[in-house]
């Protein structure tokens, strides 16, 4: 398994298109075969600073979901909203795999 962390570079003046991009892709990505984990806009610190995790089984599989999203009729219209509103001034994408697991559970006092 590895996990896809993609840092976007936001117009901050449209967040909310963003944010809406995000959504979108709810049902898409996972329905395309990653397990998304979820889309981060700003909040505090950075406003123009985004990104979204999601994990995958290898660089294979993503390659192939990759060709199904760019087929999916959700996610073509999202990245066509994307290039539309021009909301993503920058987008790097890094592929990460898990070296801590597992983990102890959360005590909370």
């Amino acid at each position: 398994m590895i996990t896809c962390f993609i840092r976007y570079e936001i117009d901050p003046f449209k967040t909310a298109a963003f944010e809406e991009y995000a959504r979108n892709w709810g049902q898409a990505i996972p329905r395309c075969g990653a397990d998304l984990i979820g889309y981060f806009a700003p909040h505090e610190g950075s406003a123009t600073t985004a990104y979204a995790v999601y994990n995958i089984e290898s660089l294979a599989a993503y390659e192939a979901y990759r060709a199904r999203l760019r087929e999916d009729p959700a996610g073509r219209a999202n990245f066509d909203f994307a290039r539309k509103e021009q909301f993503i001034r920058r987008e790097d994408r890094i592929f990460l795999r898990l070296v801590s697991a597992p983990h102890a559970p959360l005590r909370r006092p």
